[in-house]
């Protein structure tokens, strides 16, 4: 089967790379486990082999009615991930995310997950390597942005290894890599977080500026000092512990103004 431009389709063939990723999975009958974008079914094979009671969701009805054919039994979801609803697979037993994400909806699907952090277990993905870099990324250093915080926030997040273009078809121009995801148990109290994501998408829209220009909206110089915050850093410096300390403080002084802002970014 062709691989589809819209669908971001490019299909893992390597079967080292499969090996490996199945062990960093490592899946048990006792496991209750979400594959995103089974393709032709690399990854599957593996799974339903494990014994675990597996969902997959695939927006191609060709590879889903394949799927069906190779699989009976197998619960196969012809849905748009973007839109799918999670909350229909949620049951007792902690679920496992797995999948090769199509890079053009990469960032806003980890955003939705990240909303379900509290039922899932740990998330393994293979994205483009820059993406898991940023995902990964420590404060000072140039991959360190919005995606760095978010995704730190909700889970810890370890680059476990590359895959090049060759071990798919057909190849994409880029390098990936997998990552693991792991949702903290108990994360830090954050007031708003829709705030908090406006907040950073300012900060690191004007990255190259000091603190003290690109969040002038939001803080004065002095509420930075009074945070322990230096308005002379620049926003790649600030470890996400600060700017969750700096929406607090917001959340708490513009209460009212802080649900008019909520409801506008919905």
């Amino acid at each position: 089967m062709r691989a589809r431009k819209r669908f971001g389709q490019n299909f893992l063939h390597d079967q080292q790379v499969i090996q490996r990723i199945t062990g960093a999975i490592r899946p048990l009958p006792s496991d209750h486990i979400l594959e995103i974008g089974p393709g032709h079914g690399a990854l599957t094979q593996d799974l339903v082999a494990s014994g675990c009671h597996l969902h997959v969701v695939e927006i191609d009805r060709d590879l889903a009615a394949e799927l069906r054919l190779r699989y009976p039994g197998l619960d196969v979801i012809e849905a748009d991930i973007l839109t799918f609803d999670f909350n229909s697979i949620r049951s007792d037993t902690p679920l496992r995310v797995v999948g090769n994400l199509p890079y053009n909806i990469s960032t806003p699907l980890l955003f939705k997950l990240y909303a379900h952090a509290e039922m899932i277990k740990d998330m393994f993905f293979m994205l483009q390597l820059e993406v898991v870099e940023r995902m990964a990324a420590a404060p000072s250093t140039s991959n360190y942005g919005r995606l760095s915080i978010m995704s730190q926030y909700f889970c810890a997040a370890e680059k476990l290894f590359e895959v090049a273009p060759a071990s798919f078809t057909p190849q994409p121009k880029v390098t990936s890599a997998i990552v693991q995801l792991v949702p903290h148990v108990q994360q830090a109290p954050l007031t708003d977080i829709k705030l908090f994501q406006k907040m950073l998408t300012q900060a690191f829209s004007l990255r190259r500026k000091t603190l003290r220009n690109a969040l002038k909206a939001f803080l004065s110089e002095a509420e930075m000092l009074a945070l322990a915050i230096d308005p002379g850093s620049r926003p790649e410096n600030i470890p996400g512990a600060d700017y969750i300390r700096c929406a607090n403080y917001l959340s708490s002084r513009d209460a009212p103004a802080t649900a008019v802002t909520a409801a506008a970014v919905e």
